[in-house]
């Protein structure tokens, strides 16, 4: 007997087989997708862990910031001014600037002005600053103010190492912190014979700093042949070849491009550019005055034996009299008597593993007790007996 529509079922049950078999592959690439993704971005956090940006590693020859300096007078002040006994010049500079204005005084004047202090200004001109762009300014007392708080500058032009005029600063001076006093006594907070004046400079004079050669040179910040080498391949990986020319262990001549507006995107693809890091020489910083140590991540030591003990070494003095005999008709003497101790205290000796990591050798380090002072000499002598794998730097 045969079932009437028995391929319709069939049918059927094929079409759901197939729609179940295609979701399910569906759902299993999805997850190979996902999990790729995952992958990608576990590599990406791994190699942006061990890498840095071009600018963050080194800068452009020739693109830099410039000092300026000037005199001038701060007015305005309330009594804390310079003393013009002590100072003359602020008297002299103070009968030159009326004069200017059109002043003049009678011969022989004596002058008293308390609400006036000379200072020294000074500023950062940055690269490429144009004219008319402000910039920040801090005044210093030049003479025996006592404070320059509420006073202001007036205008004074500030100059480069080459003599030329390049900003002109005058403001309302800011003195952080407070002062006061009465009956002979006096607080202070924070040093109020230094002030500063935000964007209480103009650009008058723009320092000569261009693009339009066909090279232009990149200074790494720290000489090491293969950062140089890491940062030639990856410039010609993402500019091609025959773009990078590398000079030595810090500098590299780069070809610009011939148009003028690709310059600017070649710069700023430039120093966005990612470069591998090469690890830091071992390094141990000693500060021989404080007793601070600094180590890098890559300082290793070898096995070595140290000793460590505690020298002391005390001398007292002691008041004594000195009585004479009875009938002896001699006189009461009084005199010291020194006393000296040496003392040498336990010392132990320690053998310090190889360390393979800057944990290791701090904690193999602190085994021996030693302060921070000992540390230092601890330190010196081991780099003497070839333990320590690291450069050894006194600051």
């Amino acid at each position: 007997m045969v079932v009437e529509g028995t391929d319709e079922v069939m049918a059927l049950l094929n079409g759901t087989i197939e729609r179940l078999l295609y979701r399910r592959l569906q759902s299993v690439l999805g997850a190979l997708r996902f999990a790729s993704f995952i992958v990608l971005v576990f590599i990406s956090v791994i190699e942006s862990a061990s890498a840095a940006k071009l600018r963050d590693l080194s800068a452009f020859a020739g693109v830099r910031s410039n000092q300026l300096i000037g005199y001038g007078l701060v007015v305005g002040l309330d009594g804390s001014g310079d003393q013009t006994t002590q100072t003359p010049f602020t008297i002299q500079t103070t009968i030159s600037l009326l004069r200017a204005l059109g002043v003049t005084l009678p011969a022989n004047t004596r002058m008293q002005l308390r609400n006036t202090a000379a200072v020294m200004v000074t500023a950062s001109l940055p690269s490429f600053a144009k004219p008319g762009q402000p910039i920040d300014v801090s005044v210093s007392s030049l003479g025996n103010a006592k404070s320059l708080k509420g006073g202001m500058l007036l205008m004074t032009p500030l100059r480069g190492a080459d003599g030329q005029v390049y900003a002109m600063a005058q403001g309302t001076v800011l003195v952080p912190g407070a002062g006061a006093s009465s009956g002979g006594a006096s607080v202070t907070v924070n040093h109020q014979s230094v002030g500063r004046v935000p964007s209480g400079a103009l650009v008058e004079r723009q320092v000569p700093q261009n693009i339009d050669d066909e090279l232009i040179q990149v200074d790494l910040h720290r000489s090491d042949f293969m950062q140089m080498q890491r940062v030639v391949e990856a410039v010609s990986r993402r500019f091609g070849p025959n773009v990078a020319i590398p000079l030595d262990a810090r500098a590299i001549q780069l070809r610009l491009p011939t148009n003028q507006g690709d310059r600017v995107r070649f710069l700023a693809e430039l120093e966005s550019l990612d470069i591998e890091l090469v690890e830091d020489m071992p390094r141990v910083i000693i500060n021989a005055r404080t007793g601070s140590v600094v180590m890098n991540q890559g300082v290793k030591i070898d096995p070595v034996a140290v000793a460590h003990g505690a020298l002391t070494v005390k001398i007292s003095k002691e008041p004594v009299v000195s009585q004479p005999a009875p009938l002896s008709q001699g006189q009461t003497v009084a005199t010291a008597r020194t006393a000296v101790d040496v003392n040498i205290g336990p010392g132990s000796l320690g053998a310090l593993p190889r360390g393979a990591s800057l944990e290791e050798v701090v904690r193999a380090l602190n085994l021996l007790g030693a302060n921070a002072q000992d540390l230092v000499a601890i330190l010196q002598a081991m780099k003497a007996a070839g333990a320590l794998k690291a450069e050894l730097e006194l600051i």
